[in-house]
């Protein structure tokens, strides 16, 4: 494989560290996913490529957002190289957080990345963090319960389909629970769920004039069908899964469905990790019935630079190196294809090889049917489908999915969850000066 020119460039660096009259060494924030942790295992390629040293801090999500939120916002200057989404990438390049990715090579090829992807991670026309994977939302099921149950799941489903097979396919007395979702709180773990499916139900967060829109019949409803799918047909503890949880119990085969991140199909399909890798299925994420509006999101997971890392040189090689052609083919001569970093690139999109991996084809179409522009059945003042792109979101999302969770924990009705997400939403915006 090669290293590309950067890497190649960067001899007379490694020379000199390796000599000992210095090392650089950086220090990387990022979330505790499968697709990071292979980065750290394959990260000596680089080292020893550049001299750089690395240091690694890996967090799981909903840790790794406050963290990096709090040093960005403070000047910290903890992290060289930040794991952030497209939530965070547009609003802190406006602030002067971001150190804009204009001296990546040429050869990078920043026109390869998904127009998607590259669209949700800029600011006015500049890229401001390279994705490192990019991903929607999507149906994973198991085929052979499926089957059992005299079943077939369309690729393009909607919630009836779902709530049908997830009673067809809960099974308690072998612990099989017809569908895993999320319930664990926070902006980006339950309400990136719930607000998809709030979006598919024809709810929406604001109107036109910013007025909190979560006491309407539609939010009811949506809700109300995502509480009683866990109560009947997910597991115990649901208030307390989020990725990673319920990525574990589906590999264990405890799950009839599970929806969420496209980025989990190399998982599941793992034989090495997953003990149903050979009877599992994708489908679209699902829609309402009469409604066109799927509850799909869009999301990337992608390096950043914050401003006044005193780094910023070997920062941007190292972004430039994990975020390449290369780093994929790195990754396909090692683990295959299938585990490669999904969603970032057209041009993987485009190899024969990748082509035969059996996610391959719905990942990409679940990434191209997201539309970030237009997340609602009705208008809207925002932008982003699995969250609402203002400042104030993280905070109001982070509140609002603590009532869900309370929720599904059995402390109270949708009603009183909703009730309360309205008002502490109504108070928030108000302070906002909205």
């Amino acid at each position: 494989m090669r290293l590309g020119k950067s890497l190649v460039a960067s001899t007379a660096l490694a020379l000199i560290a390796a000599s000992g009259a210095y090392a650089q060494t950086l220090t990387i924030a990022t979330v505790n996913n499968g697709d990071m942790i292979r980065m750290q295992a394959l990260s000596g390629a680089f080292t020893e490529a550049t001299g750089i040293n690395l240091e690694w801090v890996i967090l799981e999500e909903n840790i790794l957002r406050q963290r990096v939120t709090q040093d960005i916002a403070t000047s910290g200057g903890q992290f060289d190289v930040m794991t952030i989404g497209m939530y965070e990438a547009p609003i802190w390049a406006e602030r002067g957080w971001l150190v804009s990715l204009d001296d990546l090579p040429e050869d990078y090829d920043i026109d390869d990345i998904l127009p998607a992807m590259r669209a949700g991670l800029s600011h006015e026309g500049t890229l401001y963090a390279a994705p490192f994977y990019g991903e929607s939302s999507m149906v994973m099921y198991r085929t052979d319960l499926m089957e059992a149950a005299g079943l077939e799941m369309p690729e393009e489903p909607t919630w009836d389909d779902i709530a049908e097979a997830a009673a067809a396919m809960t099974d308690r007395d072998n612990n099989i629970n017809g569908i895993c979702i999320r319930g664990r709180a926070g902006w980006g773990e339950n309400m990136a769920f719930i607000t998809t499916v709030a979006n598919s139900f024809g709810a929406r967060w604001f109107n036109e004039d910013w007025e909190a829109q979560l006491d309407s019949p539609e939010w009811l409803e949506a809700v109300t069908f995502y509480n009683d799918l866990l109560q009947n047909y997910g597991p115990p503890g649901a208030a307390n899964n989020g990725f990673n949880e319920n990525l574990t119990l589906f590999q264990q085969g405890r799950c009839g469905m599970w929806i969420d991140a496209t980025v989990a199909a190399s998982f599941v399909t793992n034989p090495s990790d997953s003990t149903v890798a050979d009877s599992v299925g994708f489908a679209l994420a699902p829609n309402k019935d009469g409604l066109d509006k799927r509850a799909n999101w869009l999301w990337a997971w992608a390096l950043a630079i914050p401003a006044g890392t005193q780094q910023e040189e070997a920062a941007m090689e190292f972004i430039n190196w994990a975020t390449s052609k290369d780093y994929l083919e790195l990754v396909a001569e090692r683990e295959g294809w299938a585990n490669v970093p999904p969603g970032s690139r057209s041009s993987l999109y485009e190899n024969p090889e990748y082509a035969e991996v059996p996610f391959a084809d719905m990942t990409l179409r679940s990434i191209n049917a997201a539309d970030p522009n237009n997340p609602t059945v009705d208008p809207v003042p925002y932008v982003g489908i699995q969250f609402v792109a203002i400042p104030e979101w993280a905070g109001i999302g982070t509140q609002v999915g603590q009532e869900f969770s309370a929720m599904v924990a059995g402390q109270q009705t949708p009603e009183q969850a909703l009730a309360r997400a309205q008002a502490l939403v109504t108070d928030e915006m108000e302070a906002a000066g909205y």
